[in-house]
């Protein structure tokens, strides 16, 4: 199945969505959710070893624990990051 981004796909009762970031160096997050864990998640741009390490650490949580732990999170000076995009990705889907 193609993701398009911005857009919500349900398969299998996993609700799956390529999210477009802002603010950061990492262009897209590929997330998919089923039954409130996240099973996926991948960034695409960004610095490879910490999107990775981020992608490894979430990957199995409840979202709800996601959000709660990186919802905030800044780069340098930017008023976002990766880990904080990640948090309005699984927002996104939340709401879908």
């Amino acid at each position: 199945m193609e993701l398009q981004a911005g857009q919500v796909q349900v398969h299998d009762g996993e609700k799956q969505l390529l999210y477009k970031t802002t603010g950061t160096c990492c262009q897209y997050i590929e997330v998919a959710v089923k039954d409130s864990k996240l099973t996926k998640c991948c960034f695409y741009g960004g610095c490879n070893g910490n999107t990775q390490g981020v992608a490894k650490l979430v990957t199995g949580m409840e979202t709800e624990e996601v959000i709660k732990r990186l919802n905030g999170i800044r780069c340098g000076t930017k008023c976002t990051s990766c880990p904080d995009q990640l948090c309005r990705a699984l927002e996104q889907l939340q709401e879908s």
